[in-house]
């Protein structure tokens, strides 16, 4: 069994996850966010398209984008 189909809100969260990398906690969002503070990140969520597109998940990354 996938961890999509243990979570009961793995559909709903397909529909905002813009992740593009491919990994076990797509659209499980409470393990997304759990694994990025670990790492001192964001989850792709917190950022645009083309920013996703970098995989630079770092809150530097996210603060200098906000801050032009």
């Amino acid at each position: 069994m996938q961890k999509q189909d243990q979570c009961p809100r793995a559909k709903i969260n397909q529909s905002y996850c813009n992740c593009t990398y491919s990994c076990s906690r797509h659209a499980i969002c409470c393990e997304c966010l759990h694994y990025h503070r670990q790492r001192g990140e964001l989850p792709a969520c917190y950022f645009t398209a083309d920013e996703e597109k970098t995989y630079n998940r770092s809150i530097e990354f996210f603060i200098q984008r906000r801050t032009k």
